[in-house]
């Protein structure tokens, strides 16, 4: 008989063929990972744009196979400075790290809820989503997969969610760990961003999350940090050439942010959506058991949706109603201008909090306005180690995206927009 296949092809309209061993091929195949052909990427936004109805399944086949490219890229031996080796381990160690680090990309987002970041708030206070794709990856059901490979179940997990989202204590990390998870979760060459960029610009069918990720990739090195606060730390920079690919990358997330993701329906959609899902799960809160947790897709929240749309007694009735059955939608009411924000320490709320006195049930606010900062990492110039700000006449000049809505139900615009026009100076002038 001849011997069973140990690398598959997976096609991909991303990456073209994405290749898999047969370990990797037994966790694809697992129930936790499975149930991701389930969960939207994009929530509701194929609503606004139909092409995106890709899947969290598809990314993390992705993110895996550009997790395994940095890794051959980075440890190579050509590429190692000297400052840095002692942070590497033997040879003979780096297939299991190999490994380790393509898993944990491939488990990154098993904690993902339905509608992905859509349900996000319904967690119970100071719990996330990697924290449940943690408790899946040390599950039972996935323990015996890591046992058969081996592999270390908590390396694993660390690669997949990162030092900042870890449940444990940093101490847990150390310096090849944080090299191995800033390969996927890092914020400024993590895959995981890579990916989603280009998948979600194919998909939704706009351009703004192109960019040169061949180059940039091959370019990337470990690095002595160019942060004073860390001399010696080892961290994932580029070379110099590779600048122009990532400030590419830097401008493509702020125009995903601006175009896609922060459309002004797609946010009116999540708020819906919330409401919809906190009078659907019990007690208005998602579950963190991971039994529980692997029961719940989109399929199972979209049929209860169209079931509690036709029904006015039903629970969530009504978001259910403007989201299946009538689309609509909340509609914006007011969004600042560049003279209200001197106006108004906090012109949003302001507005909002009128609004609401004005039209009780009706009003909602969307408010997302992160502190502004570039994007540092290390750059290689011809030896010397600099800071990417510096070197870069671009990134500092990249404003941080964001937005604010102040949103009514479509019934009450027409009469929103009349009452607003009349008192938008009192309310805004108003302590």
């Amino acid at each position: 008989m001849p011997s069973a296949k140990y690398e598959h092809e997976i096609r991909d309209p991303v990456h073209t063929f994405i290749r898999v061993s047969s370990d990797e091929r037994r966790v694809i195949d697992s129930r936790p990972f499975q149930r991701l052909r389930d969960i939207h990427q994009l929530a509701l936004t194929y609503m606004v744009y139909p092409g995106a109805t890709h899947r969290r399944f598809e990314h993390c086949l992705g993110v895996m196979d550009l997790a395994g490219r940095v890794f051959d890229v980075i440890v190579r031996h050509a590429h190692r400075r000297d400052e840095v080796r002692q942070f590497f381990p033997p040879d003979e160690k780096l297939q299991y790290w190999r490994t380790v680090v393509r898993m944990g990309a491939l488990c990154h987002d098993l904690g993902h809820m339905p509608f992905s970041h859509g349900a996000e708030e319904l967690l119970p206070e100071g719990y996330h989503h990697e924290q449940l794709s943690v408790d899946v990856i040390l599950s039972p059901e996935m323990q015996e997969i890591w046992l058969q490979i081996p592999l270390i179940a908590k390396d694993v997990a660390k690669v997949a969610v990162g030092v900042k989202k870890w449940p444990g204590s940093e101490s847990d990390f150390s310096p090849w760990d944080e090299l191995m998870t800033e390969i996927v979760t890092g914020d400024a060459f993590g895959v995981d961003r890579i990916d989603y960029l280009l998948r979600d610009s194919l998909h939704a069918g706009v351009a703004y999350g192109r960019f040169d990720h061949y180059r940039l990739i091959d370019t990337l090195r470990v690095l002595p940090s160019a942060d004073p606060d860390k001399p010696g730390k080892p961290v994932i920079g580029i070379e110099r050439g590779g600048l122009h690919a990532a400030e590419g990358l830097q401008l493509g997330r702020y125009f995903m942010f601006e175009q896609l993701y922060f459309h002004k329906v797609r946010r009116a959609l999540d708020i819906h959506l919330k409401a919809f899902l906190r009078a659907f799960l019990p007690a208005g809160t998602y579950p963190i058991d991971v039994d529980a947790h692997l029961r719940l897709t989109d399929n199972e929240v979209l049929a209860a949706m169209r079931k509690a749309a036709e029904d006015p007694a039903a629970p969530g009735h009504e978001p259910a109603r403007r989201i299946m059955k009538d689309r609509a939608f909340y509609r914006v009411l007011y969004v600042p201008s560049a003279d209200d924000l001197t106006k108004a320490a906090d012109p949003i709320g302001a507005v909002h909090r009128a609004a609401r006195d004005r039209f009780p049930g009706c009003v909602e606010k969307d408010v997302h306005t992160p502190v502004a900062r570039p994007m540092e990492f290390a750059v290689d110039k011809d030896g010397a180690i600099v800071s990417s700000v510096a070197e870069s006449q671009i990134l500092g000049q990249i404003p941080t995206a964001r937005f604010g809505y102040v949103f009514i139900t479509p019934e009450k615009l027409d009469e929103g927009r009349r009452w607003l026009r009349q008192n938008i100076r009192g309310i805004l002038e108003t302590p």
